[in-house]
């Protein structure tokens, strides 16, 4: 078995207090606002990752300053040292949500003390190993609980949702079709 070291990563988050990320939100969407108002051009945002593989059949990511690892459990070929690509796109899912639900609840003025977001998912194995090409390969079902912490009331949580549903990359990822594209090179 080969075994991984993974990058290293922060241990904690720093804690920010609830004026402090009010007035970060609000720094930031005045920033983008008037950046975009100035050159509509500049909303055009370009991401760039890159990974190789390490071990049995985990990856080594790099994506700008952070590095981490992604691999399969045992019984998925791998050394299980890091979580896999289905739970990192759950993750990113949940981290996209609550970005976007604290931006937008700080733009609705609604109150969110606390958010934290629980994602399930079902995926069939048999299109991954050759079995059954009808199946999806990916998710055939993505289940969020979002729990919110807050003084509003249900109904001002629930368009808060809508809102955020509306507005979330990584759910907008999940939800709809987006062309990929890939070439193949030997080095």
């Amino acid at each position: 078995m080969t075994l991984l070291t993974a990058p290293s990563v922060p241990t904690s988050v720093p804690e920010v207090s609830a004026d402090e990320r009010a007035a970060r939100l609000i720094e930031a969407g005045s920033a983008w606002g008037a950046r975009i108002g100035a050159d509509p051009t500049t909303a055009q945002l370009t991401y760039r990752v890159s990974g190789e593989g390490k071990g049995s059949v985990a990856s080594s990511i790099r994506a700008g300053k952070h590095a981490f690892v992604v691999d399969e459990p045992g019984a998925l070929a791998g050394d299980d040292v890091a979580a896999s690509p289905v739970e990192y796109a759950l993750g990113a899912l949940i981290s996209c949500q609550i970005v976007v639900y604290r931006l937008y609840a700080q733009g609705l003025g609604i109150q969110v003390d606390d958010i934290r977001i629980d994602a399930e998912a079902d995926l069939d194995a048999r299109r991954l190993f050759g079995i059954d090409e009808t199946v999806r390969a990916g998710f055939s079902d993505v289940r969020l609980t979002i729990t919110i912490t807050g003084p509003e009331s249900e109904e001002r949580y629930q368009q808060l949702r809508d809102v955020v549903d509306a507005h979330c990359p990584v759910l907008d990822l999940f939800a709809n079709p987006t062309p990929v594209s890939a070439v193949v090179r030997s080095a």
